[in-house]
């Protein structure tokens, strides 16, 4: 009976494969890893290989030989690009920035100066500014003439200014009905 020989004998070719990540890492434990995922990689394409390249053997040698080559310049590749990604981090990294507890700290007082306003003035002021509607659509938002937005506006403007300016913000004054139950004189 003949003993049929394999044409992908891989273990027969570890040898070379390790002598040769040996060459290109300079290290046994990286030339271990290397031949790892090369041998990981030829068995994922095994299907690439064409027995019929070479004399018996040497044709799975130069395929797994190269395939350790190009696994060995990938990750060559790999690294550097890293080293440069983890450089230019660095080097925005590095770059002095103001403190942000300023920022922080000025915003809490914007916010608490806007949130101090009247709601109908604090409404009109937002969807203005903030949502970017112009004073027809933000009139029509709140239900109210154009007019009454504009000084609402206007009124929510001159306090924010008194705030910044560092005067309190006055008590909104409650308006008197002449004529109607508040009036003393009646």
């Amino acid at each position: 009976m003949k003993r049929e020989t394999s044409t992908f004998d891989v273990p027969a070719q570890l040898a070379a494969m390790r002598r040769y990540a040996r060459s290109l890492t300079r290290d046994d434990a990286d030339a271990e890893d290397l031949v790892h995922d090369a041998l990981l990689r030829a068995y994922e394409r095994r299907g690439s290989f064409d027995a019929a390249r070479g004399p018996a053997g040497n044709g799975l040698r130069g395929w797994l030989l190269s395939i350790l080559h190009n696994v060995f310049v990938d990750g060559r590749r790999a690294r550097r690009s890293e080293q440069r990604r983890i450089a230019q981090t660095m080097e925005t990294a590095s770059g002095a920035q103001p403190p942000a507890q300023e920022h922080h700290v000025r915003l809490a007082q914007v916010r608490e100066a806007f949130m101090s306003l009247p709601e109908e003035q604090r409404a009109a002021l937002h969807l203005v500014t903030i949502e970017g509607l112009g004073y027809a659509e933000a009139a029509a938002a709140l239900g109210i003439p154009q007019g009454t937005l504009m000084s609402r506006l206007s009124r929510a403007r001159a306090a924010l200014r008194a705030i910044e300016d560092g005067a309190a913000l006055a008590a909104p004054t409650h308006l008197r009905i002449v004529g109607g139950q508040d009036d003393p004189s009646r």
